[in-house]
């Protein structure tokens, strides 16, 4: 026994690090391509997105997707790297995620939201808080003040999800990815395997059944960059506007050239007026409606003040774009040619 025990210690030392958490059962083909999904939102302060990924059931031998979910991280200051299936010895294999001080190699596999094939551009961890990167997450900054804004370039369309082998992601773990996967790591947390279980035990998440487009993956064209920021006018479409930080900036129109100088200069001026005002305007509004969040209030009162707000938010947005129109009624028109015969 002892014996075998000490061959046990070599084995695992002889493993590579980023080995550790495969699922033990080889898979001939491998996984759907992932499919294209809006986030929701932040549900508050200190929550970390897990990107959705493709497990596999070996009972009824078929993938099955599970969603991306917002999760509470075992301990502060630990990030997520999440799991991938890659290509080895003839077949795909499951490499589990975990919890550690950083993000370790993933495969290479663009999961988006901050998950671009390396590390996490999403948010990080600074004196104790999490501070969430907007242009790549969906947050409300009436729940979570922390927040920053810096502009990911990520041009990778594909939707590959696993490495190695025909038509993977050709990517290899770095040195320093492997130093990583050395570190300190923690398992997923009770509430990510619940989640897991949920979709193992639902038919619909089956790619047999949905054909590789789960129902909560919401149909975007292929090609969709989650990471930027869309028009104004599919921003309001994709995300409820509740609050006036929801709202698009406010455009400025392109400067006038009508020919009269002094007429345009005036025309300038009333609208960079009018803009000034209705950006004071949403400030005020934006600045009431946090003063009247209570932290202790029910689902149900939550869900009636954001109603409220919601409300409030719309008549202001239809009361500016009304001035808008005013304003641009007001536009000094070109004066007419000086050319012309006369009879």
């Amino acid at each position: 026994m002892k014996t075998i025990r000490i061959l046990l210690v070599f084995l695992a030392i002889a493993i590579p690090a980023v080995v550790f958490g495969q699922i033990g059962v080889s898979i001939a083909i491998g996984p759907p391509p992932l499919p294209v999904y809006e986030q929701p939102i932040c549900p508050g302060d200190g929550y970390l997105w897990t990107p959705g990924y493709w497990a596999y059931d070996d009972s009824i031998s078929d993938y099955y997707w599970v969603d991306g979910a917002w999760v509470m991280p075992p301990e502060e200051g630990l990030l997520w790297t999440p799991g991938y299936w890659g290509w080895r010895d003839g077949g795909f294999f499951f490499n589990d995620g975990y919890w550690g001080p950083e993000v370790g190699f993933y495969g290479g596999i663009n999961y988006g939201f901050g998950y671009f094939g390396e590390g996490y551009g999403g948010g990080r961890w600074d004196g104790g808080h999490f501070f969430y990167n907007r242009s790549v997450n969906n947050v409300d900054i009436a729940r979570n003040h922390n927040v920053y804004n810096t502009t990911i370039e990520n041009h990778n369309d594909n939707r590959v999800s696993f490495n190695g082998g025909s038509g993977g992601i050709a990517v290899r773990v770095s040195s320093q990815q492997e130093a990583v996967a050395r570190q300190r790591h923690l398992s997923p947390v009770a509430a990510q395997t619940e989640h897991a279980q949920a979709a193992r035990a639902n038919p619909g998440s089956r790619s047999t059944v949905n054909h590789g487009q789960p129902s909560t993956a919401k149909a975007m064209p292929i090609g969709y960059n989650d990471h930027q920021a869309p028009a104004p006018q599919q921003a309001t479409a994709s995300r409820a506007v509740v609050h006036p930080n929801d709202l698009p900036p406010i455009a400025r129109p392109a400067p006038v050239n009508s020919g009269n100088a002094k007429a345009d200069q005036k025309y300038e001026q009333q609208q960079s007026k009018m803009i000034a005002k209705q950006t004071q305007e949403r400030q005020q509004l934006q600045q009431k409606q946090e003063s009247e969040r209570r932290p202790n209030a029910t689902p149900v009162q939550t869900q009636q003040l954001e109603q409220r707000h919601s409300q409030q938010t719309q008549q202001m947005a239809q009361k500016h774009q009304g001035q808008q129109q005013s304003m641009q009624s007001r536009q000094p028109q070109p004066r007419p040619s000086a050319g012309g015969s006369r009879k």
